[in-house]
């Protein structure tokens, strides 16, 4: 099944998590991972019944968290403590971090605060004590600061943007005047 609904996609990011946490562990090749998933987990019966799951959505995340690593842990170790470093933390909590930046820094598609709050909830799935709120801090400061916009917030320093210039024999008359209508 690949259609786009939210609790496909739901289901995609967590099999996500579940796939980077599998490669992490084991030490497996994404493509090998992904076929893994398509033919053996997605369409077959789970603990809470059929698990289906956005396949495109799936194949794109974890090849896009594998293809954008390096960046991705360069963001996140920015904003983690220094005495926490990714390395540090739990696979699945990486993993589950990886996905989210990977999904705020490459899918302007999908609103910031809804990957937040999505990834806020699977963590919650795997964790019960303090670490939903961190992945909520951690990727918030990052939205912040890639998706400023989203959040009303001035472009960062680091994006000029070129002002418009107009000549003073532009021709105005063809403008429309929204007062006026």
């Amino acid at each position: 099944m690949s259609g786009s609904t939210p609790k496909l996609r739901r289901e995609a990011r967590l099999s996500g998590v579940q796939a980077l946490y599998q490669m992490d562990v084991a030490n497996a090749k994404s493509k090998q991972v992904i076929y893994e998933f398509l033919n053996h987990r997605f369409g077959y019966e789970g603990e809470n019944g059929m698990v289906t799951a956005d396949e495109k959505f799936f194949e794109e995340l974890v090849e896009g968290v594998v293809r954008e690593q390096d960046q991705i842990d360069a963001k996140l170790d920015a904003q983690l403590p220094d005495k926490w470093p990714l390395r540090r933390l739990d696979m699945t909590l990486r993993a589950l971090l990886r996905a989210g930046v990977f999904e705020i820094t490459q899918r302007p598609d999908v609103p910031a605060l809804v990957i937040i709050d999505e990834y806020v909830a699977i963590a919650s799935d795997f964790f019960s004590g303090k670490e939903p709120g961190m992945v909520n801090a951690v990727m918030d400061k990052i939205a912040r600061a890639v998706r400023s916009a989203e959040f009303g917030l001035p472009l960062p320093a680091s994006i000029s943007v070129d002002p418009i210039e107009v000549s003073d024999d532009a021709d105005t008359s063809t403008l429309i005047d929204d007062a006026d209508s």
